[in-house]
């Protein structure tokens, strides 16, 4: 085994009765030390299923940071992994509550997920005030760190291809599982050693059937689809809308509306139809797709199975002939699948 020194073992020389006061919860350094080594669970049927030993668990370095998250990386039964903890402030009674509810979601959520374009879930503990939640630990971090480190417009269309064709795979399968992500972006795609994305982070996820309401809804506005700002009703189209905007960013490598605050962002999306501009050098099949996924009518974005069909043909034709995309021209009357047949006839 590694030498993991830099690793230290959860504290378990003590119970915390209290939640964090609200300077605690600004100030504090680490949250680690809020768990104790008795874990607790949630009740219910499967409780062993997913309860960690916390005995095992060491936690190391923070390496990302959400609105009521910090992520660690770690080491759990002598293998690497994402400790994500999640703390409940003491003064705000509300959003303690909906940060239980939120964790409890998303480990029900993660226990039934098992897909190789998936993060994939290893066990959590419930304890107050802090909640844990333990996942694989991918080495090459989230795919918008990956695409800030490259130039505009330079990632190859052959890679933009395989890592769409990744998402999308993930995203078919949550979908036909009954799950809506609804914070689909490039900060909650993760990169493995193998440059494969596997999605992450369903602290908002819900199952289609429970959604509901999106009032008071926590999203990101840049990716955020607009019926979803505006707070209506919405379905799994809202994660197709997210995907077009993710296309977006893997063809740029840029953050979309960065001449933007979220606000403007959302304001321009809802009130003028605004979306981020396409290069004029994306092939024209591809700028149809991105066109159709981030339509303002939910109902004419296309599914996600119909997406990996033509993401599946678009990779393979050009692994076949480089110059495909030079001689594809999308016909205006076709939809994406009907169109897919007449581009490689054409370039034939």
């Amino acid at each position: 085994m590694k030498n993991f020194n830099w690793f230290k073992q959860i504290a378990n020389n003590g119970k915390l009765e209290r939640r964090l006061s609200l300077g605690e919860y600004k100030r504090a350094a680490s949250w680690s030390k809020y768990i104790v080594s008795s874990g607790a669970a949630i009740k219910g049927e499967g409780e062993e299923e997913w309860s960690a030993d916390m005995s095992q668990l060491y936690i190391g370095n923070k390496f990302a940071s959400g609105r009521h998250s910090r992520i660690y990386r770690g080491i759990y039964k002598h293998s690497e992994v994402a400790i994500k903890l999640i703390s409940q402030p003491e003064e705000d009674g509300d959003l303690a509550t909906f940060l239980e509810k939120q964790f409890t979601s998303e480990v029900a959520l993660l226990l039934r997920l098992k897909h190789p374009n998936i993060i994939t879930f290893i066990a959590a503990c419930k304890k107050p005030p802090v909640f844990c939640i333990i996942t694989e630990y991918l080495p090459g971090g989230s795919l918008r760190k990956y695409l800030h480190q490259q130039e505009p417009h330079s990632v190859p269309l052959n890679l933009v291809l395989k890592l769409a064709l990744d998402i999308a795979r993930g995203m078919q399968y949550l979908h036909a599982e009954g799950i809506l992500h609804r914070d689909l972006k490039s900060e909650n795609l993760l990169l493995d050693e193998d440059m494969c994305v596997k999605v992450a982070d369903f602290g908002i996820s819900c199952l289609e059937s429970q959604c509901g309401s999106p009032k008071g809804f926590t999203g990101t506005y840049r990716w955020m689809a607009p019926e979803m700002i505006k707070e209506k009703n919405h379905t799994k189209k809202v994660d197709v809308y997210s995907f077009g905007i993710v296309l977006w960013e893997l063809l740029t490598a840029l953050t979309p509306f960065d001449d933007m605050t979220p606000e403007q962002a959302a304001f321009a999306v809802c009130q003028k139809k605004a979306r981020p501009p396409i290069p004029a050098a994306c092939p024209a099949a591809v700028r149809k797709l991105i066109n159709q996924c981030w339509a303002n009518n939910p109902h004419k974005r296309p599914q996600f199975e119909e997406i990996v069909t033509v993401l599946e043909s678009y990779s393979e034709s050009l692994e076949q002939d480089p110059d495909f995309f030079q001689s594809s021209e999308p016909h205006r009357k076709f939809t994406l699948l009907q169109c897919l047949p007449k581009c490689i006839e054409a370039n034939r």
